[in-house]
């Protein structure tokens, strides 16, 4: 559905304390095999150690790892030095003048960074998936100073997002609630999003 609808990149989502979409590690890795090579798979990992993260990978084979929370073991660089071939994304959860601090931080050890609007500090954790809007000013912040591409995700929808990328003006685009009914993929939803950005561009 996505890729007729023409996503440019899917995002695999992961075992999450929280949040819509997580789907099997199985499941996961069928969808990897199966999208056109052009295609980029995002495998959403809450895994915080760089032994859980690369097994995660091995079992889903993504283009990318988006790692939605903090390495308590073991560094960013790890990862890179053993999937030299595989996209890095860091998430940041933008929640205040620290998140820019630590987007400039990890920049310099991943490919990409995606800001969101999680809480990793919740009693449950957040870390995607909330459909909230966090403070854009802070996003364009940090787009403003990393040398890399970065991601804005977060509460994004068809009545907000012209003036999202008009602020941040970011590399690209993530969602996920807000093209979702029922707990599933909404496809005119997620037609009229994709529309939405694509006469943007065009224009």
């Amino acid at each position: 559905m996505a890729v007729d609808a023409g996503a440019d990149i899917l995002g695999l989502v992961g075992h999450m304390p929280s949040g819509p979409g997580i789907i099997s590690d199985g499941l996961a890795a069928e969808i990897a095999a199966w999208v056109p090579e052009s295609m980029e798979t995002f495998l959403l990992t809450s895994e915080t150690t760089v032994a859980g993260i690369l097994a995660h990978h091995r079992r889903v084979n993504s283009t990318a790892l988006q790692l939605v929370d903090e390495l308590i073991d073991g560094h960013l660089s790890d990862i890179k030095a053993a999937l030299p071939e595989v996209k890095l994304v860091q998430v940041i959860h933008v929640i205040n003048q620290y998140s820019v601090q630590q987007a400039q931080q990890v920049a310099q050890y991943v490919d990409a960074l995606l800001l969101d609007s999680g809480n990793p500090n919740a009693v449950i954790k957040e870390l995607g998936g909330t459909g909230r809007v966090h403070n854009w000013q802070l996003s364009k912040d940090i787009v403003d100073s990393v040398d890399l591409p970065v991601y804005l995700a977060g509460g994004l929808n068809h009545s907000n997002v012209s003036k999202a990328v008009a602020q941040v003006k970011p590399h690209g685009l993530d969602l996920c609630s807000s093209v979702r009914t029922h707990h599933a993929l909404d496809v005119e939803k997620l037609s009229e999003f994709i529309n939405q950005v694509k006469s943007m561009t065009v224009n």
